[in-house]
């Protein structure tokens, strides 16, 4: 049994809650994903949602916790919080509400999971009425088991990070407000879903065919559908930079009618709620002719990455849909386009498939990448209009 505590600090302004990282691994469960890496990103996630990371803890178990973490350790982490002025405790996996209680009462401040940081992170970037509807739903079948001692109040869950209510008095209240909030958000998504397929519909009615963007997030696959289609899309370097669906023309080389689709971006253990949620607007993957699957080459993490993405298609019964593999950013990694290559941290995960290396930014490889998405639609459907010019 392994302990580790390092401090990490990044400001993010004078109200920022002060929030400590705690992550664990079982033993027995090897995976791709190293603690340490695991953490990073969480830190990204709760940078995203406005805290400051003041610390982290990592515990390697023989098997799992019935509370998470070790024997003993929780009162280390409460000294921890006592003596770093802590806020917020998250932890990097879901944990159930039993768990969740009882850290709260053991640490005596603000429990949340990565679940619930994500759906915060995702509260923030949604913009639209669709995308507020979507994440709505998600946070409302987040809470419903939760309740009990935690949040009382839906209307609350704006308060902060994860924020809680101050008690379990209306309890049964809360619970019948929550579920006629949740049958309400379902209806209301329901007939964007309607909108949605219809305007889908008429978009790829024809001959035209829709090709849609899928991706981790941060991989730039906003600024590479900017690239592809004029379209002005917000592309940022943050995670989430964009929740809600964007279809504009795709502009091929031998004018074969197409849509581009950008889609919400995956991320390492993304929750299942939200997956259920946004349901609406991942469809447009089942509808899709064929998927590009953006990697950011660049990062060491590219291959797990690149594995996450896979899974949760998997899940969504999309292994077997048509895609290109597009390796982006290779600008970070090469000097000049001539010069790109596959490193061999991804080449072995590459499967067969198709890659094309872009730089959205210097606009390196949107020809070829143009070609190969010509090539494989005329391979799904061959027609003289799908000739290559």
């Amino acid at each position: 049994m392994i302990l580790t505590t390092r401090t990490r600090t990044h400001e993010t302004g004078p109200h920022a809650e002060r929030a400590w990282l705690v992550a664990v691994a079982v033993r027995s469960n090897s995976g791709l994903w190293s603690l340490d890496d695991s953490l990073d990103e969480l830190a990204q996630l709760a940078r995203a949602g406005g805290a400051e990371v003041v610390g982290c803890t990592t515990q390697v178990l023989p098997r799992p916790a019935p509370v998470y973490l070790g024997s003993g350790k929780i009162d280390e982490l409460q000294a921890t919080v006592r003596e770093d002025s802590v806020d917020t405790v998250i932890f990097d996996d879901e944990l159930d509400p039993g768990q969740q209680r009882t850290l709260e009462e053991k640490l005596g401040v603000k429990v949340i999971d990565r679940t619930a940081l994500i759906l915060d992170v995702f509260a923030r970037r949604a913009r639209t009425r669709e995308g507020q509807l979507q994440v709505e739903a998600a946070q409302a079948e987040y809470l419903l088991p939760r309740l009990a001692g935690q949040w009382s109040h839906l209307e609350r869950l704006g308060g902060g990070i994860g924020t809680r209510g101050p008690g379990e008095s209306q309890l049964e209240s809360d619970r019948r407000i929550v579920r006629s909030k949740m049958a309400r958000l379902k209806r209301e998504i329901e007939r964007v879903r309607e909108s949605r397929g219809q305007q889908r519909a008429e978009r790829t009615k024809g001959a035209t065919k829709l090709v849609s963007m899928v991706g981790y997030t941060n991989a730039g696959k906003s600024a590479l559908f900017n690239r592809l289609t004029s379209a002005g899309v917000v592309s940022q370097n943050q995670l989430f930079s964009t929740l809600d669906t964007t279809t504009r023309r795709l502009f091929l080389p031998a004018r074969q009618p197409a849509v581009l689709s950008d889609t919400v971006g995956f991320v390492h253990k993304l929750p299942p709620v939200l997956v259920d949620a946004f349901r609406a607007t991942l469809e447009e993957l089942h509808e899709a002719a064929l998927l590009l699957h953006v990697v950011d080459i660049s990062s060491r993490h590219a291959a797990e990455q690149a594995q996450v993405v896979d899974e949760v298609l998997a899940g969504m019964g999309l292994s077997e849909k048509p895609r290109v593999l597009v390796l982006n950013k290779v600008d970070l990694m090469a000097a000049t386009e001539d010069t790109a290559e596959v490193g061999p941290h991804l080449s072995a995960g590459l499967g067969g498939r198709r890659a094309v290396m872009t730089s959205a930014l210097k606009g390196w490889g949107l020809e070829r990448l143009r070609t190969a998405i010509v090539e494989e639609l005329q391979v799904l459907a061959p027609s003289p209009a799908l000739r290559t010019a």
